[in-house]
């Protein structure tokens, strides 16, 4: 009779599993604190434009009610499934790049969108997701040959790949950078030499120091630099703003206003002159400087703090992830949000050159809403085969 009660209370934890309601909770906080400053940075543009002030506020709806379901049917997928996925999903992420070649819709200068059946794609954000599944996937069956240099520099050329296609086909320097982050990160956790790593990361930072000292050596003293293209002139802008005032410096220059403006504790919502036309598209990539401005210093500091909440969340379920692909899924996660998180509040605040970086759950932008609440969905269903008595 003991015997049976026992058997029955083991048969009971195995079937007791964790579910990070914590995690849940942080993002439905950070996707209305976004809606809201969505609505915020982007009604009086919306009114001027489209004659309707609610415009990006739902659209911006619309998108994380589409993530949401993806989030929820992702929480209960078997993410154990994908492991047999890997080498697809390279491929989609490969292919939806390429099409922008032939289907790309061109905006501010750029391709970087494709529209099926009127939806709008951004590949690249997609692109981030398949790449955290694939490289989750890599090195689980590479398995010890990940600490070799001949691994490593495998993996790396097939990122490296993925990364050449978002940055020259789509123009999207930032996006290249963040998979190639994403893959550092991911490489990091799951190899015990760091020495690889020192030498990568100072070969790359002396690269970048001799770009700029080339790109500042041949500036021409107009708004953009003999060498370097577009991508130069930000660099110079980036050095220097306020001789740039009128060209590449302008969105800068604007976004330290707003956040020198609103002080400790802001303006009040809703009450941002930045956004009144000077910031242009105020509720993408500079939506951080708005909150500045209408939140102040105690605003910003309150969401940088919930994104700390949710990487630490993230990383509770890597550590006690049932198997190591999903503890990789996670860290992968982490690894993109963090990214883009520190970059895009990097470049509000003049710390790098200015890039187009999207703040997550907060910017404006259907495909990054999607893809990076499908994203937490995967972290969720990693969470959910967590067994509490391992927890």
């Amino acid at each position: 009779m003991a015997t049976n009660r026992f058997a029955l209370r083991k048969e009971a934890e195995k079937r007791l599993r964790y579910f990070d309601y914590n995690l849940v909770v942080i993002v439905i906080f950070l996707l209305i604190f976004g809606l809201v400053m969505v609505y915020s940075s982007s009604s009086y543009d919306a009114f001027l434009t489209f004659g309707n002030a609610t415009y990006y506020f739902r659209k911006q709806l619309i998108s994380i009610v589409v993530g949401l379901g993806i989030m929820i049917a992702l929480t209960f997928f078997p993410y154990q499934l994908l492991m047999r996925m890997t080498a697809a999903a390279y491929i989609f992420a490969a292919v939806l790049i390429f099409l922008i070649i032939p289907f790309g819709h061109e905006a501010n200068g750029a391709k970087r969108w494709i529209y099926l059946f009127g939806i709008s794609i951004q590949p690249a954000e997609y692109a981030k997701l398949a790449m955290i599944v694939f490289l989750a996937g890599a090195i689980m069956k590479m398995g010890r040959g990940i600490n070799t240099w001949k691994g490593f520099g495998i993996i790396l050329v097939l990122v490296g790949i993925i990364s050449g296609m978002v940055w020259f086909v789509t123009s999207n320097a930032s996006s290249a950078i963040i998979i190639f982050g994403i893959a550092l990160i991911m490489f990091f956790v799951s190899t015990p030499d760091y020495k690889r790593y020192i030498i990568l990361g100072g070969g790359l930072i002396l690269a970048a120091v001799l770009v700029v000292l080339v790109i500042v050596a041949n500036a021409s003293g107009s708004d953009a630099g003999n060498i370097g293209g577009y991508r130069g002139a930000r660099i110079l802008a980036w050095l220097d703003p306020e001789a740039y005032a009128s060209g590449k410096g302008f969105q800068t220059l604007q976004a330290l206003y707003a956040i020198g403006s609103g002080g400790l504790f802001g303006k009040g919502l809703g009450e941002s002159m930045q956004k009144l036309g000077f910031i242009p598209e105020a509720q993408n990539d500079m939506i951080f400087s708005v909150i500045c401005e209408e939140l102040g210093l105690f605003g910003a500091l309150a969401l940088m703090l919930l994104f700390v909440l949710l990487l630490w969340r993230l990383k509770i379920i890597a550590d006690n992830a049932s198997d190591m692909f999903g503890s990789l899924l996670v860290v992968g996660v982490m690894g993109h949000i963090a990214i883009q998180v520190i970059l895009n509040i990097a470049v509000v605040t003049n710390i790098i050159p200015n890039t187009g970086i999207s703040l997550p759950f907060i910017s404006y932008g259907g495909s990054a809403m999607i893809c990076t609440l499908a994203e937490i969905g995967l972290c969720l269903s990693v969470a959910r085969r967590i067994r509490m008595r391992d927890y």
